[in-house]
């Protein structure tokens, strides 16, 4: 069968990619402007760098951890002195699979028990996670501009900057997942490339199913990545489920693209299998594989719970007792999370829900010092401040942003916002389930960068495409910059509070925009 492809150039600043059809529309498969994305991506990557970087050791409480950090600091420092094997005595009961412990004991091992090393890692993250969301964006749109300017606004996105500096577990779930993301973005290249090969040698019409795609790389890395998530977090299941529909979702679209005669026979035939394998199996094991110091000790917590807890035998008799105990240990877990509901009495004067997470209704006071204790304001009374909240310039806008999303992705069928838009869905909605559950404002962390490619995919549309008129390109250019300045001076505004500068009590009242930020 004769497959039709025709040419359209890879470098085109904010050119629109639309839902492949029957017939491939498009040959590119990434931005050809290799040298200039990595000096972009490097330039963008040191800004982020230096403001994750600044002062990083501040604030601390008296040299110990803040907020949350009173958790997990210390239990990552017991994995060092405890091969790796985390028991918790303090609280006892370990409350969240170890991998983010486990990167929090990275920093400690190598800059020591204080707070450039407990927050060294996450800084890196942070980092990590504004690069990554440039390389992303740059290849989604096939620009190298709409790349940057997605990088800027992670750089002055402030939960991700504020996260980036905590030695807390939820920037690392971000990073994860981010990531995977972006392998996967990078496996739907790989796949047209393959098809658009198979095409030039006339074989996509030898079978129904289309050809077989051979070793598939980037979607293991996937797996690896989306493993790492889920031993951070549990909610790193949500990004499965979504991830593995994506890239089933990307399979069928590239075998309709390039003719095949039945594309979701051959995806269900050819595909699928090695999806479920890439990533549910290898998640699963690099989930497991995180407990090694767990299933190696004899002293665990719940280690031999099968004869005790745990009875012998019994319908589930065929599992090893050491997996039988590590269910056992993580239904504990999570029943200690079920537990904290609020019609059992469990309010926290922070806590929040899902449906005020999109615009930041509801932020999460990490650190606050009052004016009896604090100097160098130049006034009487100072205060020192951490506010986990979102940037108004964006958080503010990301309904109609939401909602620009969902009209490309379902009436103009661009695959790229309907990405973007299940990557961010896959952030909150599950949380709509359990609304008595305690929640708070950071759970929206590993939702944010996806947020940030949402606005850039906005701003694309408003910069216009690559052969618009030079009077258009200027104006939607002229208007980003505008935006991007906006964002820019909002965050700077927010500054103190984002780091725990000392600040005057009347500054402060200024920096609280609204009655539910207090």
């Amino acid at each position: 069968m004769a497959v039709v492809i025709q040419e359209r150039r890879a470098s085109g600043e904010g050119s629109s990619i639309a839902s492949p059809g029957p017939i491939a529309t498009a040959e590119s498969f990434g931005p050809t402007d290799r040298r200039r994305g990595w000096i972009v991506t490097a330039v963008i990557g040191a800004l982020a760098a230096i403001t994750r970087l600044t002062l990083l050791n501040y604030p601390t409480d008296a040299g110990t951890p803040v907020f949350d950090e009173k958790h997990y600091v210390i239990q990552a420092y017991q994995l060092l002195g405890n091969g790796w094997l985390e028991d918790n005595p303090g609280y006892g009961l370990v409350v969240h699979p170890p991998v983010g412990k486990q990167m929090i004991a990275i920093g400690e091992l190598l800059l020591g028990y204080n707070a450039w090393g407990w927050r060294i890692i996450a800084a890196l993250s942070g980092v990590a996670i504004v690069v990554l969301v440039t390389r992303i964006v740059r290849r989604m749109t096939r620009s190298t501009l709409i790349g940057a300017i997605a990088g800027l606004l992670a750089v002055f996105e402030s939960v991700l900057f504020i996260s980036s500096r905590m030695g807390m577990l939820d920037i690392f779930q971000a990073l994860f997942v981010v990531g995977a993301f972006g392998c996967l973005i990078v496996d739907r290249d790989r796949v047209r490339e393959r098809m658009a090969a198979a095409a030039a040698r006339g074989t996509i019409g030898l079978s129904d199913y289309g050809p077989r795609l051979g070793v598939r790389w980037w979607r293991f890395g996937a797996g690896v990545l989306l493993g790492l998530a889920l031993g951070t977090k549990w909610s790193g299941l949500y990004y499965i489920a979504v991830f593995g529909l994506m890239s089933v979702a990307f399979d069928v679209a590239a075998r309709r693209a390039y003719g095949v005669r039945k594309p979701w026979k051959g995806t269900a035939i050819r595909d699928i299998g090695p999806a479920l394998y890439a990533l549910t199996g290898i998640p699963l094991v690099v989930y497991l594989l995180s407990y090694l110091p767990w299933f190696a000790s004899e002293t665990g917590v719940y280690r031999h719970v099968v004869g005790n807890q745990v009875p012998e035998g019994g319908f589930f008799g065929w599992v090893p007792d050491d997996l039988r105990a590590l269910i056992y240990y993580s239904a504990q877990s999570l029943k200690f999370h079920e537990g904290l509901t609020n019609s059992a009495g469990n309010h926290h004067p922070w806590e929040s829900k899902p449906f005020a997470w999109p615009m930041s209704l509801r932020p999460l006071l990490y650190y606050y010092v009052d004016s009896e204790n604090v100097s160098g304001c130049r006034t009487e009374s100072c205060v020192k401040a951490i506010l986990l909240v979102g940037v108004p310039a964006m958080w503010w806008l990301s309904l109609p942003m939401l909602a620009w999303l969902t009209w490309m992705a379902i009436v103009r069928r661009d695959w790229r916002y309907g990405t973007v838009l299940a990557a961010y869905g896959a952030g909150i909605v599950p949380w709509f389930a359990s609304l008595d559950r305690q929640m708070y404002f950071f759970y929206m962390v590993p939702a944010a960068p996806f947020m940030v490619m949402g606005f850039a995919l906005v701003l694309a549309s408003v910069l216009g495409p690559a052969d618009a008129s030079v009077e258009r390109r200027r104006t939607g250019l002229l208007v980003v910059c505008l935006y991007l300045a906006v964002v820019i001076a909002n965050f700077v505004w927010l500054w103190p509070i984002l780091t725990g500068l000392p600040i005057s009590t009347g500054m402060w009242q200024q920096e609280l925009w609204l009655p539910s930020w207090r």
